[in-house]
């Protein structure tokens, strides 16, 4: 396998001919084996089919991460090394750093005087970040995480929006700005919609119900051999079978869900789920399969990152073809949007 990326050539923003998709991470550290089931997997998927944008976003980083900036532009690298490595190509994807968009933050502005306060306080996923990062308020600027969202993705007229389910209550509002701008303005935006993968969430292997960085809980798509060996043979199984000849539940138990999911021999998962559930297997012999199944999934994309990572100039040269372009766009959006609202005033 090579690692042979080319950097795509800018162009003008040229008319619409297939469906868009917006679609981003933010850049809080290397991505792992949740992050492929749950948005990876399917922008490799997607990127022949649509117009793909995708947006690293830092400026969502900093509604939760203040402390350790200095690691951002380290995180940002790692962020788009791991999409070039399974697969997502920049001559097919617009990737796009997120802070070098000017137009998004004053498409924010516009948005957010269109939504309540009591609407963005019920957004779901508003109480998950302040407990998995000991916040007693939200900060301004993560109330309004999901309105500058928004301004991601309909600053390029995003059709399609790939998420996980966590994140379905995040396009809904987007859906409801992109309305009530049309409405009150002019139809300047589509109404995008969700698309949301069959796979839901990777469980942690702690056995958390999700997969995170913050949690340390996840297996990481540049983690080496022997770390990937270290967190399966940790992974949480039944806490309810105690020897290797008690039978055990299949169903829910993360080493399970990982073979399903990354376990292509499908005989094999079928045999030790039969064998489990009889008390006839240990669970050190479902784990040493798990990790065989593991390192074949892992091993070329390691191998692919590990050659990126020996080229220190391409993720910036590719963060600045495709931000280019994503101005361009956003210009170009922006120039609607005030005319619509009467603010193109002095000719701007």
């Amino acid at each position: 396998m090579t690692a042979e990326v080319s950097v795509p050539k800018t162009a003008p923003a040229a008319k619409q001919t297939r469906k868009r998709i917006l679609t981003g991470d933010r850049p809080t550290g290397r991505l792992h084996v949740g992050n492929y089931v749950g948005t990876l997997a399917n922008r490799v998927k997607l990127q022949d089919e649509y117009e793909t944008f995708l947006l690293v976003a830092d400026h969502h980083m900093l509604t939760t991460k203040l402390d350790g900036l200095s690691e951002i532009e380290q995180n940002i690298r790692d962020d788009v090394i791991d999409n070039l490595a399974v697969g997502v190509d920049p001559e097919k994807v617009t990737y796009i750093l997120q802070s070098l968009v000017p137009q998004i933050p004053e498409l924010h502005l516009y948005f957010s005087m269109l939504v309540s306060v009591p609407r963005v306080q019920r957004i779901p996923t508003l109480k998950d970040q302040l407990r998995d990062h000991g916040l007693a308020q939200p900060t301004y600027g993560l109330l309004g995480y999901p309105v500058l969202q928004a301004a991601d993705i309909l600053i390029v007229k995003g059709n399609l929006v790939p998420v996980g389910r966590d994140q379905e209550s995040h396009i809904e509002l987007t859906r409801e700005i992109a309305r009530r701008f049309n409405e009150l303005f002019a139809p300047v935006f589509p109404v995008p919609e969700a698309l949301i993968p069959d796979m839901g969430l990777l469980p942690g292997i702690d056995g958390r119900e999700k997969m995170g960085k913050s949690l340390d809980n996840a297996i990481y798509l540049g983690d080496d051999s022997k770390t990937v060996e270290k967190k399966i043979r940790s992974m949480y199984t039944d806490p309810n079978r105690v020897r290797a000849d008690t039978p055990g539940r299949v169903e829910g138990n993360p080493v399970f869900v990982y073979h399903d999911t990354f376990n292509p021999d499908k005989a094999e998962v079928d045999d030790l789920k039969s064998r489990y559930r009889e008390g006839k297997v240990g669970d050190a012999e479902v784990k040493r399969l798990l990790l065989v199944a593991m390192e074949k999934f892992l091993a070329p994309i390691r191998e692919r990152r590990a050659e990126l990572e020996t080229k220190p100039k391409l993720v910036g040269e590719i963060l600045a073809a495709g931000s280019e372009r994503a101005r361009r766009e956003a210009t170009a959006t922006l120039r609607e949007v005030r005319q619509a609202m009467h603010l193109d005033y002095f000719g701007r």
